[in-house]
């Protein structure tokens, strides 16, 4: 008795951008490190750019960050990534710094949520008042989700 049996290749889940949320309606965002104002207790004042919002509008197995530096000199990047949940908690996926050179840059994860966790935000955190040295440099970043 002989059976047949059929080989199906395994594809990998698609995955799509996610859009930043207050952004210019492109999934890749463009930015320079801005240096903070600094108290003199070493704290940064004010706003800085460093934060920027991806929104998941719906829900997915994995999330994908990318980073890739934008500046012709190197720079040391202090970056930090959280995946954001709908019950207002946070989980950080990434507390690194890179030093890459012009048009290179990293992609962290596949990261997934904890069980029974929703995210509704994922977080790029680029820039620290501890490291003034990262500021005027530029850098690209973008997040997909995948199934």
């Amino acid at each position: 008795m002989m059976i047949l049996v059929a080989m199906t290749p395994v594809v990998a889940a698609p995955c799509q951008f996610l859009m930043p949320i207050g952004g210019d309606g492109s999934t890749t965002v463009t930015k320079r490190v801005d240096r903070p104002k600094i108290s003199p207790l070493r704290m940064a004042l004010g706003r800085t750019n460093w934060n920027t919002d991806f929104a998941v509008t719906q829900p997915h197995r994995r999330y994908k960050l990318f980073f890739t530096a934008q500046s012709t000199e190197q720079a040391n990047y202090p970056i930090q990534a959280y995946l954001k949940f709908s019950d207002g908690s946070n989980l950080q996926v990434v507390n690194e710094s890179m030093k890459p050179p012009l048009g290179k840059g990293a992609m962290f994860g596949p990261f997934t949520a904890p069980e029974g966790k929703a995210v509704s935000q994922v977080n790029f955190k680029i820039g620290a008042s501890n490291d003034p040295g990262a500021s005027g440099f530029s850098y690209r970043i973008s997040v997909q989700g995948c199934r």
